[in-house]
């Protein structure tokens, strides 16, 4: 399992918030996804074998959010 940092634009609304975690956490291979608000960020847990960073990236970048790096642990 790896966890994923992704920087992003600031979020104007709490629907933001829901929007990213429910889309992100229900694709395969996500473990868990949470918005952190006030640093303007989407950490999220994953199985490599499953689902790539990038590939988080692109759904969230799907959505309407501009992703401005990555920092995977």
């Amino acid at each position: 399992m790896r966890t994923v940092k992704f920087e992003t634009e600031p979020f104007t609304c709490p629907s933001c918030i829901n929007k990213i975690e429910n889309v992100v956490g229900k694709k395969a291979g996500v473990e868990s996804a949470q918005v952190m608000f006030n640093s303007n960020k989407v950490k999220v847990s994953f199985d490599e074998s499953a689902i790539t960073a990038d590939e988080i990236a692109e759904s969230i970048t799907k959505l309407g959010y501009h992703v401005l790096g990555q920092k995977v642990s």
